[in-house]
């Protein structure tokens, strides 16, 4: 039996539905690390006003959340009959890794469900909240929705286009270099966006880069100082298979490697060493790079967060392989260096691809910048 939640006791009181289902976003953060390929999700159960079960969603296979509540109401010795579960994803309707959510709720005598969002995955899409309306349970769906999918971007993105969101991160200097025209860069940014770098990492199951990086830096690409079960795959783009077997990057896990062409001998010395190679060519000899989001997306790849140099990332917002950027800015001046993109000059200004700001944060001394692509754009120039 679960041992009850000490975040969540006897004494937690509920006012609002609104409180009800911040208090389950709450919850769904606590699984960020652990669910993937699976949503991030919570589910708090209230009676009368008071929080009676709490969970969250546990690694691929293991409890969704509104069983791990079940489980942690259960273990406080409390009725859940008549209760109301905050949930910030509906509660699935198929037989996947676990028997479908919605029949545990029904089966245990809930009397109300409040979702989130409906789930955009086509084997549920509606019918897990359809089912618990058939069995007389009162259901809602669109508190806090766009929170709750914030928590979630990467899975409704591969569920609704097939695609990973892919987020491109860089740090450089308030004139925009990221680095010393030699190549020196450690470090522009203080030691807290460093850490919150790591953060957003640790919340991807993709960590792309280049052959590029990998040559000019060595880098390991791995995620530090969090606690992370599911440590991010790590995706070398390396078009004619130049890596050397003693780089950083291949020690410790298998990477993925993505070539247009490859050695017979150097391939099968690197998969010998437990690394995949993925063979993506394009018409000019390069890495298909929107084919290899689609593949990462079937292979339920959620989030890619990309950490490359200026040609890569280039490549990629041409390419339309970029859903937002994570930018974080010094409050330093360079001078002339490296850039963040090796883009083409434009020819007129109307050809400029635009951004919104989604998100602005000071992180020690450094500016946090997240900023959004309209879904629709796919190239650097909308006449392409």
């Amino acid at each position: 039996m679960a041992e009850p939640n000490t975040e969540a006791n006897d004494t937690t009181r509920i006012a609002s539905d609104s409180e009800g289902m911040a208090l389950a976003l709450a919850w769904a953060e606590k699984g960020m690390y652990l669910t993937a390929p699976n949503p991030r999700v919570g589910c708090v159960i209230v009676r009368d006003g008071v929080v009676i079960g709490a969970g969250h969603t546990q690694p691929a296979g293991q409890a969704h959340a509104e069983v791990q509540a079940l489980r942690d109401a259960a273990a406080r010795g409390a009725d859940v009959r008549g209760a109301t579960a905050y949930v910030t994803l509906e509660p699935c309707s198929h037989h996947g890794r676990t028997p479908p959510c919605a029949d545990a709720l029904v089966q245990a005598g809930l009397g109300r469900v409040v979702a989130a969002m409906t789930d955009p995955n086509p084997l549920v899409a509606g019918r897990g909240l359809a089912r618990l309306e058939a069995a007389g349970i009162a259901v809602s769906a669109g508190l806090l929705a766009e929170p709750a999918r914030e928590l979630n971007i990467g899975f409704f993105s591969r569920m609704q286009r097939g695609l990973p969101w892919v987020r491109l991160k860089a740090a450089a200097s308030l004139d925009g270099a990221t680095a010393l025209a030699d190549g020196e860069s450690q470090w522009i940014t203080g030691p807290e966006a460093r850490a919150d770098g790591h953060a957003w990492r640790a919340r991807a199951q993709a960590i792309l880069t280049g052959i590029g990086t990998v040559k000019a830096d060595d880098p390991q690409l791995t995620v530090r100082g969090i606690d992370t079960p599911l440590p991010p795959r790590r995706v070398i783009v390396d078009s004619r298979l130049e890596i050397e077997p003693g780089a950083r990057i291949l020690q410790g896990a298998p990477c993925w490697i993505v070539a247009a062409s490859a050695d017979p001998g150097k391939a099968a010395a690197l998969r010998a060493a437990g690394h995949e190679l993925i063979l993506l060519p394009n018409p000019h000899g390069k890495v298909d790079l929107p084919a290899l989001m689609r593949e990462l997306g079937r292979r339920d790849i959620n989030e890619v967060h990309v950490e490359a140099g200026a040609r890569l990332n280039a490549s990629l917002l041409r390419e339309g392989c970029v859903d937002e950027l994570l930018v974080y800015l010094a409050p330093s001046l360079i001078g002339p260096g490296m850039g963040m993109f090796a883009l083409p000059p434009l020819a007129r200004l109307a050809e400029q691809r635009r951004l919104r700001f989604h998100d602005l944060a000071r992180v020690g001394e450094d500016i946090r910048i997240l900023a959004r692509f309209a879904p629709a754009a796919t190239a650097i120039n909308p006449e392409e």
